[in-house]
């Protein structure tokens, strides 16, 4: 039986209610959440806690579930968490895989950036209106 994949992604906001997202160094040099896949032996919450660290520096605290969202082309689980950080700290790319993070208005997102990272914030926003596990296709992307 093959191992499951699951990752996970943190939704950061600051006291403007901009949110933070890093710029990938690989593919597309995309905007994305700070997150990644899950290690063997982590819980989703513990991944979203490394995967911040890893990319932007910060210590953050792993907050409400905001959506469960399943990619059945890569049979794979993307769960998504609010987290404040802890202490007062700036973020920083802090990994090869990292060109730049900052908060972002949410009227002016930068892009490259999917469709996917775009609905997970806005579904992080209006958690309390919407069921938790949604099924997601392939990404569009908005360049």
């Amino acid at each position: 039986m093959s191992e499951k994949l699951m990752g996970a992604a943190a939704v950061i906001f600051n006291s403007e209610r901009q949110v933070l997202l890093v710029k990938h160094s690989y593919g597309k040099n995309n905007w994305d959440l700070p997150g990644g896949k899950s290690e063997k032996d982590e819980s989703v919450q513990e991944t979203t806690k490394r995967e911040v660290m890893e990319e932007t520096g910060l210590d953050v605290e792993i907050g409400q579930l905001t959506g469960i969202y399943y990619d059945p082309n890569y049979d794979m689980h993307h769960f998504v968490f609010i987290s404040t950080i802890n202490h007062d700290q700036e973020p920083e790319a802090t990994s090869p895989e990292i060109l730049e993070c900052r908060y972002c208005s949410l009227d002016e997102l930068p892009k490259p950036i999917s469709d996917f990272t775009i609905r997970r914030i806005h579904e992080a926003i209006e958690i309390n209106s919407k069921q938790l596990f949604h099924v997601i296709g392939p990404r569009k992307w908005i360049e």
